[in-house]
């Protein structure tokens, strides 16, 4: 029994280093004639016809780009193309940039600027439907694609058809890549503040796609689906380097909001394995048949919390369940997972209980310190609340060209997760709440995630819907305020107060009734997570005051 919270992985194995190209080159030409990518563009590959491309591509590449010019930008969303871009250059030992088509403009120019891009691969067309500008470095897709020769095809096919692999490693450089090089920068999502360009090294993922692989044995008969963006370390890592090193293959579609034709992928191609977000899961609740989703045997709702009316609304409508899992940016991003019942290994120990996150992967460590520590020295007893600390192979590099942002969240090769949470005595993880979304009023620490919990059920949503959000403002008196945002309702904002103290919510923790404003949707992220800086804008416009969430 652990008598202090810090939490060793379930195996305390220790994970070799994996290089990821390697791990690529090996397993697409092993998948052979079996399909490897498809996509609701009608684009379908084999693993031998995926190689041959990536192969194709990294030659034109080679040429049109510099070789001083280690990173690279991509702008494309998930479909076959954006992994043949993507392999291609981590194949040229550069670094691919995933970037964000969800954001504004302003946010777009100061991630290019950021990581130094010279080009970004992408397309007019899409350029034009997410209405954004890549300016001068935009790197046409299409155009790169007339520029492959009959000389490109052949030694494409001889590389990935005749060579061995040893001198196939050889000639493309992948026996030079070592595993601290670096992989990709993905910027953070923007959600409580200005993007930062996370470094992440080939075997900061790698590690993670190893964890998964020993957590839900995968196979040459899955099939996730693939709608995540890639800009999101979460699709980056399960729904990109998953398919390209692993068995399983994978079916993409451009957004994860087109329920319709998710279901019509997922159906068509007999998909067993679907890694998403809860905001995502209750747009399938609403949009997707029953039939879509018939032959998925693992689903994973990550990024934000997983409700449990949502958990059982899935289930009973799809008849597999959802299961939590946890994770970061700066973690590559997997840090724990509970392992669903169908891959549960008969004779190991319990790996999955509802309510936690699951128990740290495979060579990764969590531990809780209080909440005011700045390093990870003291370790809370097991049960008690506070700030969790993980340490492992996935813990990134640091913040691109941001040593003093580092230095705030890295000790001693700990990562800082600005969560709070607790361990229980079998080593999972229960998060309780984000450092950030906490109020202290009236010398009492009030989370706000517990307040929106009961302000959405007093308000009637169903299926985890979010029909109010809570912010918080300064004041003068009582150090900070608690706002509410909400969506159109048919109770004054006095009645709702009045039910909020009827289900036992301390008068501390119940906002007042002038507090609430009335807002059109629920800011959110291309992720599907909550845009908490666009939430405490609004609430610092609303009354004056800069906020605090």
């Amino acid at each position: 029994m652990h008598t202090t919270s810090d939490a060793r992985p379930a195996s305390d194995e220790f994970v070799v280093p994996m290089v990821l190209q390697r791990r690529m080159l090996r397993a697409l030409r092993s998948a052979g004639k079996r399909l490897k990518v498809a996509d609701s563009l009608g684009t379908r590959l084999s693993g031998s016809d995926l190689l041959l491309r990536i192969l194709a591509a990294r030659r034109v590449l080679e040429r049109e780009l510099d070789p001083s010019e280690k990173r690279v930008g991509v702008f494309l969303p998930p479909t076959a193309a954006a992994v043949i871009v993507n392999a291609a250059l981590a194949l040229s030992g550069r670094v691919a940039v995933n970037l964000n088509y969800t954001v504004s403009q302003p946010i777009l120019d100061t991630c290019i600027r950021l990581a130094g891009l010279k080009h970004v691969i992408s397309s007019p067309t899409f350029l034009k439907r997410v209405e954004l500008s890549v300016g001068d470095t935009l790197l046409d897709a299409a155009m790169l694609r007339q520029k492959l020769t009959l000389a490109d095809k052949v030694a494409a096919f001889v590389q990935a058809k005749v060579l061995p692999m040893g001198m196939l490693e050889s000639t493309l450089g992948v026996d030079a890549i070592q595993p601290d090089d670096v992989l990709t920068v993905i910027f953070t999502s923007g959600s409580t503040g200005d993007p930062k360009g996370v470094v992440l090294s080939v075997n900061n993922v790698g590690s993670n796609v190893h964890a998964v692989d020993r957590l839900v044995h995968l196979s040459a008969g899955d099939v996730a689906v693939g709608s995540l963006p890639f800009f999101h370390s979460y699709g980056y890592m399960a729904t990109l380097w998953i398919p390209l090193a692993l068995e399983p293959a994978c079916v993409y579609h451009v957004t994860p909001l087109d329920a319709q034709a998710i279901g019509n992928l997922a159906r068509e191609h007999h998909a067993t394995i679907l890694m998403t977000t809860p905001t995502f899961l209750r747009t399938y609740l609403r949009r997707t048949p029953p039939e879509d989703f018939s032959s998925l045997e693992v689903v994973f709702a990550s990024a934000e919390r997983l409700p449990d009316e949502v958990r059982d609304a899935f289930e009973k409508k799809f008849g597999v369940r959802p299961w939590e899992a946890y994770g970061a940016t700066e973690l590559s991003p997997l840090v724990a997972a509970n392992v669903p019942p169908s891959r549960h290994v008969p004779g190991r120990p319990v790996d999955a209980r509802e309510g936690t996150v699951g128990r740290p992967i495979a060579g990764c460590r969590a531990r809780i310190s209080p909440r005011e520590a700045s390093e990870p020295v003291e370790e809370l007893p097991v049960g008690q609340e506070g700030l969790l600390w993980i340490r492992g192979p996935n813990v990134m590099q640091g913040y691109l060209d941001r040593p003093d942002l580092t230095e705030k969240v890295l000790r001693d090769g700990w990562y800082c997760t600005g969560d709070v949470a607790k361990l229980d005595t079998d080593g999972f993880i229960t998060i309780t709440g984000r450092e950030s979304r906490f109020s202290k009023i009236g010398g009492e620490m009030v989370p706000h995630v517990t307040v929106e919990e009961k302000l959405n059920d007093v308000l009637g949503a169903t299926d985890g819907q979010l029909l109010a959000v809570v912010a918080a403002v300064r004041d003068v008196k009582k150090g900070e305020r608690l706002v509410v945002l909400h969506l159109p309702m048919d109770h004054a904002p006095r009645d709702i107060c009045g039910r909020l103290a009827e289900a036992g919510l301390p008068n501390l923790w119940i906002p007042s009734p002038d507090s609430f404003v009335e807002i059109e949707e629920i800011p959110a992220l291309g992720s599907g997570k909550l845009d908490l800086k666009r939430i405490t804008t609004i609430a610092a416009e609303r009354f004056g005051a800069e906020g605090t969430a």
